[in-house]
């Protein structure tokens, strides 16, 4: 049983203290005790399975157990429990969301499903909707820099889902939930294994009528009274064959289809009047599919390969409807060595085709990137660890961008552990930047951005306490350009285009902590973001200040109970406040 609490900001101001008191209690007996868990094993940090504390990034992970206890009504909704992670959703579950890390935009932030780019090459970003938690295994977030090791897109920092695999006897796992506004959803999976053979099938539905996302007299005179609702349903099939030990390949599908409502309005001929009244839906199909070979070949190598597709098909409108089509498919191979212990080497080669077609586009579009990326990860005498990474991509549009990322940490003291870490990014400009009719711009250039962070850890057994302080500095925003006369002479554009205007700082601290007192759990996030566009000095519409949010858990065998709150701070959003 899970127990929901929201409150607004004052509320947790005054808890804080109180939380801060207690965690004081905590530490001096926490600090006497050693790390008895097994090692956490990350891929994200570095694209290889190597343990967390090798990782000089900034890296969480979402495991299985944490999704399953946690009152999450949506992936979105998991995410913003995490330190430098905020959502910015146009309503309830089933809306369009966002997801905003250390500030960066949700266009700057790179979605990966079992190591599969996806999202939409038109609109630049990943409807987070479109996902379902029953799918998922654990998630893993690298906060800050990751152009380097992935390309386009990471700068403010790298999702990565890991969908269900099947290992041992047979399992059957369900659940069933009803809710107001006739909200229900249930799942239901099975996975294992038999010899040579692990497989992992699941579905999923989710349903509500909903309430109306906009109240009435809203500023743009979108509001309609009927209950904007949604339809979500998602499968998975993950088959593996192991014809030798150490040699596994794989076949994953996903599926994810969502028919969603919200308020808006059209403008149809002849009189171009506005009509807030038609049923306004979003019709998303997401689907990914890949083939994966991994083998041991010795000792010192590993080798990895894989093709992906993904498509993402959006149908949004009333009466009159967009119709959005891209499509990614992706080769890459990938070699990892390690010529001695705590030392590796990564190698890879990547070729990514997108291609789009859209009802508002002229013609079909397309652009292929290939890239090489070369990492290493060690650790050295005297509790020093180095990471350092380097990416070339070229691109068939906006031509070469050479990315890299190098830190280290420094282990000075018992389960205490500094860091430093400094990379570069790029953001590529979507389709819609491009080439979309009055407003696309060919000659778009990509966001660049230049990233320093700083962080110190400290874990013991049952408890782990982090602080960061970062910043981001990005040049070249894509923003819309009001002055017709720096945009195309063509009067298509008399109201406007896309063009690299603006200059940002994203700057912030997060502080995490959880500990663990026998049957107690509690885990506590602040987090306090500057987000700036240097031109105007004018704060980044729909980056809160500050967010904090604060978990307690007790488990009665086998019972859970628990309590989350989350408090988030003021949005600009145009001229106001959300």
């Amino acid at each position: 049983m899970k127990i929901l609490l929201l409150a607004p900001p004052a509320a947790w101001c005054a808890l804080a203290p109180v939380a801060a008191a207690i965690s004081s209690l905590w530490l001096p007996s926490a600090f006497a005790q050693s790390p008895s868990a097994p090692q956490t094993i990350v891929v994200t940090g570095s694209r290889e399975p190597s343990p967390l504390d090798s990782q000089i990034g900034d890296l969480v992970v979402i495991d299985a157990a944490t999704i399953q206890a946690s009152t999450a009504d949506s992936v979105e909704d998991l995410l913003r429990r995490q330190a430098g992670v905020q959502v910015s959703r146009s309503g309830g579950p089933g809306a369009s969301a966002g997801v905003f890390i250390r500030g960066s935009s949700s266009s700057n932030t790179l979605v990966l499903v079992d190591g599969v780019r996806i999202g939409s090459s038109t609109l630049g970003q990943t409807d987070f909707a479109s996902l379902n938690l029953a799918q998922i295994d654990h998630i893993e977030i690298l906060r800050g820099p990751g152009s380097s090791l992935y390309g386009a897109d990471a700068v403010g920092g790298v999702v990565q889902i890991f969908t269900r695999r099947g290992q041992g006897s047979p399992r059957v796992t369900g659940h069933l939930a009803i809710g107001s506004d006739s909200s229900r959803e249930g799942d239901l999976g099975v996975s294992g294994a038999s010899g040579a053979f692990d497989y992992a099938l699941s579905a999923s539905h989710e349903a509500s009528d909903g309430v109306s996302v906009l109240r009435p007299a809203d500023q743009f005179g979108n509001y309609n009274p009927d209950a904007d609702g949604f339809r979500r349903s998602t499968g998975q099939v993950n088959l593996g064959f192991t014809p030798a030990e150490g040699h596994r390949i794989g076949l994953n599908l996903v599926e994810g289809r969502l028919n969603s409502q919200y308020d808006g309005s059209e403008f149809a001929p002849p009189d171009y009047a506005q009509d807030p009244s038609p049923d306004f839906r979003n019709r998303l199909d997401t689907r990914v599919a890949a083939v994966d070979y991994r083998g041991k070949l010795s000792p010192q190598w590993t080798l990895s390969t894989r093709l992906s597709s993904n498509r993402d098909e959006l149908e949004a409108g009333g009466n009159l409807i967009d119709r959005f089509l891209t499509r990614r498919e992706q080769l890459s191979a990938q070699a990892a060595w390690m010529p001695a212990s705590g030392q590796q080497v990564v190698m890879a080669a990547e070729h990514l085709r997108e291609r789009a077609t859209s009802s508002s586009f002229i013609a079909d579009v397309k652009r292929d990137n290939s890239a090489l990326v070369l990492g290493y990860t060690g650790a050295l005498a005297g509790g020093i660890g180095v990471q350092g990474d380097l990416r070339h991509d070229n691109n068939s549009i906006y031509g070469n961008n050479t990315t890299g990322r190098l830190g280290a940490s420094w282990g000075f003291a018992p389960n205490l552990r500094a860091r430093i870490l400094a990379g570069t990014t790029f953001r590529a400009p979507s389709f819609n930047d491009l080439y979309f009719p009055g407003f696309g711009v060919s000659t778009v250039q990509p966001e660049k951005g230049r990233s320093v962070e700083l962080g110190l850890e400290w874990r013991a057994a049952g408890t782990q306490v982090a602080a960061t302080l970062y910043r981001n500095s990005v040049r070249d925003l894509i923003g819309y350009e009001p002055d017709a006369a720096l945009c195309p002479n063509d009067p298509a554009y008399s109201f406007g285009c896309a063009r690299n205007i603006n200059r940002a700082r994203l700057q912030g601290a997060t502080l995490s902590a959880s500990h663990q007192m026998g049957d107690w759990q509690v885990a506590a996030v602040l987090d306090w973001l500057d987000a700036h566009d240097l031109a105007t000095g004018a704060r980044l519409v729909r980056r809160a200040a500050h967010q904090q949010s604060l978990d307690v858990d007790y488990q009665l065998g086998d019972w859970t109970l628990g309590a989350a709150l989350l408090a988030v701070g003021a949005r600009p959003e145009g001229d106001r406040q959300l």
